[in-house]
Parts: structure tokens; C-alpha cells; sequence
């Protein structure tokens, strides 16, 4: 069993635990909210995505996400996952993610969507 993200207890009180499916899912999620250079000893971990947010929303700051994106699942998560796709859509004031990965270790093909409010 895994820790589940965000880290809370469960019902007993104890460290609550997840599948290898969820957790897979919050390292994506945690691999695309992280800022580079939050991580102690790694400092180019994350995506960038957080770093826009107050920016001005727009076809290109998506285009530049998903370019940014899909390197560092790439870098980061491809011992566990095959990304499929990765399509960053920008609209009004927020942006979705939608990641479609393949699980290696069961073959098992997911999709994730992740929004990120982009301005006030």
C-alpha cells in the first residue's frame, strides 16, 4: 500500500493509505502543481503550472503547458506510465489538464483530469 496524498489519517487514526492506481494518479497530480525549485534535492522537479497561474490566460500559455507538462511526466514518471495524451485546454479563467496514460505495471489505460484556476 501506498500513502494517499494529501496526507491525512483514516478512520483509526493511522496514516491513510491508497492503491497503486490512486497513487499513481497523485504523483501526476503532485508532479503538475509542484513549482521547480520547491523539492529539496530536486530542483527541477515540477511543471510550471502554478508559476502561471495569475498570468494572462490564453491559447499560448496553454500550448506552453503542455509542452512543459508532458516533458516532465516524461522525465519523471516513465518508469510507471506511457502517456497517451496530454491536452491542456484554456478556458475563460481556468485551465484543464486531461492526461490519458498507460498504467506499465497493468497495462491498464487511464484518464485524469486536473483544473487549475488561472486568474482573478
Amino acid at each position: 500500500m501506498n500513502i494517499d496524498f494529501p496526507f491525512h489519517f483514516n478512520n483509526l487514526g493511522l496514516t491513510a493509505t491508497t492503491d497503486d492506481d490512486d497513487h499513481i494518479r497523485d504523483m501526476i497530480e503532485q508532479l503538475l502543481f509542484t513549482n521547480p525549485g520547491e523539492r529539496v534535492n530536486r530542483p527541477d522537479f515540477g511543471s510550471g503550472l502554478l508559476q502561471l497561474v495569475f498570468a494572462p490566460n490564453s491559447p499560448e500559455l496553454a500550448a506552453t503547458l503542455q509542452f512543459t507538462m508532458q516533458a516532465a511526466l516524461q522525465r519523471w514518471l516513465v518508469d510507471l506510465i506511457d502517456v497517451q495524451a496530454l491536452e491542456v485546454i484554456s478556458e475563460d479563467s481556468k485551465l484543464q489538464v486531461f492526461v490519458q496514460y498507460l498504467v506499465k505495471r497493468s497495462g491498464e489505460q487511464r484518464t485524469e483530469t486536473f483544473i487549475q484556476n488561472s486568474g482573478l
